[in-house]
């Protein structure tokens, strides 16, 4: 996994190793269980995430999903789809932390 996490969760995941290494692993085993790819199987990650506002996940999923292959168009399209099941201001939310991402890239 990418080791790139904020101070507090990689404190956090080290205090806890087993419970994260559950979690990791039934991520990675519900998604090999299915039909859809791993690239899918994040950008639907994603659009769960930015439905329930969580920052963190939007970050994870948005990573994941471009480490499989998504592009940055497929990222926001992602989460441009969902504006009139969520709303636009949970959807701007969600584009602003994506872009929190984009910028790390530049």
């Amino acid at each position: 996994m990418n080791e790139d996490y904020p101070r507090w969760y990689s404190k956090t995941r080290q205090q806890y190793r087993g419970y994260f290494e559950a979690l990791e692993n039934l991520g990675e085993t519900i998604r090999k269980q299915g039909p859809l790819d791993e690239k899918t199987s994040h950008l639907i990650q994603l659009a769960a995430a930015a439905a329930i506002r969580s920052e963190g996940s939007v970050h994870s999923h948005a990573r994941r999903a471009i480490k499989a292959g998504a592009t940055p168009e497929e990222i926001y399209h992602t989460i441009m789809l969902l504006t009139s099941t969520i709303g636009f201001p949970t959807t701007s939310a969600a584009l602003s932390w994506v872009s929190d991402l984009a910028g790390e890239k530049e």
